[in-house]
């Protein structure tokens, strides 16, 4: 089953299609991860927390 690398939690393979880049079966940020967001080609910190 798919994951996100960051924080380990479930993702559907339909979110991994859409949001892991090109090559990649993992995401590398998802929903559940409040402390990091996607940026580019890459990933940060969340500048403000997430409601």
């Amino acid at each position: 089953m798919p994951e996100c690398r960051n924080c380990g939690s479930f993702v559907t393979e339909r979110y991994v299609r859409v949001f892991a880049p090109e090559g990649m079966e993992e995401v590398r940020v998802c929903p559940s991860c409040e402390d990091m967001v996607r940026d580019g080609a890459g990933v940060r910190e969340a500048r403000s927390k997430r409601v």
